[in-house]
């Protein structure tokens, strides 16, 4: 019967299309810089001691590079990494089977860890605090159960969602680090050393203009490079420019505060109410989303920058909407709120 998970193994020199502008060393990433700080230390230290660096939670946005800290903290550590999703890992036994094959120094990385099912997470209590696990044969009264050790790994856990992590899952992480939106300069230093690795020259002022756009994000940043790439490939240009990257940026539907269509229609909504708060359900209703892409997509970035908020009763926009969407701050009648 074929494997129901879906698990994959990095060697240190491996590279594909989907990692190519992935930066594999400490020297190649930018931002997240206390991050990245505190991590040369422990890692350090683990060395010396010769064991496993303890577990690590990261947490935040998507796209802010969870994964590529992983692979990094697998190179740094001379340590093969075997990378799997939380939703991929249906069965405590599929879990147990992953564990068991994991070998010393081995670091597992569990993507969208807070989508792990009860069943699954109890196995992990034990295997990340003890390295070991426990598994019943049998049942009812001739039930036995069975301790397995297990060498001794890192778990290298990765969530768009802290708060719904277990407490007793949270805790047995030695190391949670929340990850940050970049600043612009970060962004525009991250498009021009990918563009090096795309072998397409980028003028300093368009990568600042698609830092300016990708939302403090580095993965919509490396998107939008691949896409501006495009159009100045067709349009036979050498290099990529600004009147380029300008134009192709706003073919794309990114505005210069880095909304698309889907971002202009919440925050259109949310002004729409003129001061009232709206719920979660009734704006993925009207947007014709799920919540949770709402919420962990579209909302983080404009809560972050002050363009929406998050109240007891619901989301409101705030003065900051009505400002970028040019209109007036005002109730029903006519005045200020």
């Amino acid at each position: 019967m074929e494997r129901v998970v879906d698990i994959e193994t990095f060697s240190l020199e491996e590279e594909n299309n989907e990692v190519t502008l992935r930066p594999d060393a400490w020297s190649e990433y930018i931002g997240q810089e206390q991050i990245k700080k505190n991590l040369a230390v422990f890692i350090e230290a683990s060395k010396k001691r010769e064991e496993a660096l303890d577990h690590v939670l990261f947490y935040g946005p998507p796209g802010l590079g969870k994964t590529t800290l992983a692979l990094i903290i697998a190179h740094e550590m001379n340590a093969n990494i075997k990378v799997t999703a939380a939703p991929m890992i249906e069965k405590s036994g599929d879990l147990a089977a992953i564990l068991t094959n994991l070998e010393e120094g081995d670091i597992l990385f569990i993507d969208e860890i807070h989508r792990l099912s009860p069943a699954v997470e109890e196995i992990l209590y034990s295997s990340m605090e003890d390295y070991r696990i426990d598994i019943i044969i049998g049942s009812g009264p001739a039930a036995q159960t069975v301790k397995i050790d297990l060498p001794r790994f890192t778990l290298i856990g990765a969530t768009t969602r802290a708060g719904m992590l277990s407490n007793p899952l949270r805790d047995r992480f030695g190391m949670s680090f929340r990850m940050n939106f970049y600043s612009h300069q970060e962004l525009a230093e991250i498009i021009k050393q990918a563009s090096k690795k795309l072998e397409k020259e980028i003028r300093e002022e368009a990568a600042v203009e698609i830092a300016k756009r990708s939302r403090g994000t580095p993965r919509i940043a490396l998107r939008l490079l691949r896409r501006v790439r495009d159009f100045a490939e067709v349009a036979n240009e050498e290099n990529i420019n600004h009147k380029r990257t300008k134009y192709a940026l706003d073919e794309l539907g990114i505005n210069s505060h880095g909304f698309d269509e889907m971002d202009l229609r919440l925050l259109h909504l949310l002004a729409s109410a003129k001061g009232r708060a709206m719920g979660l359900s009734t704006i993925a209703a009207a947007l014709s989303e799920d919540e949770g892409t709402v919420e962990d997509v579209l909302e983080p970035y404009l809560i972050a920058n002050g363009y929406l908020e998050r109240t007891a009763k619901g989301r409101r926009a705030t003065p900051a909407t009505y400002d970028v969407l040019n209109i007036p701050y005002t109730n029903e009648e006519g005045r200020l709120f």
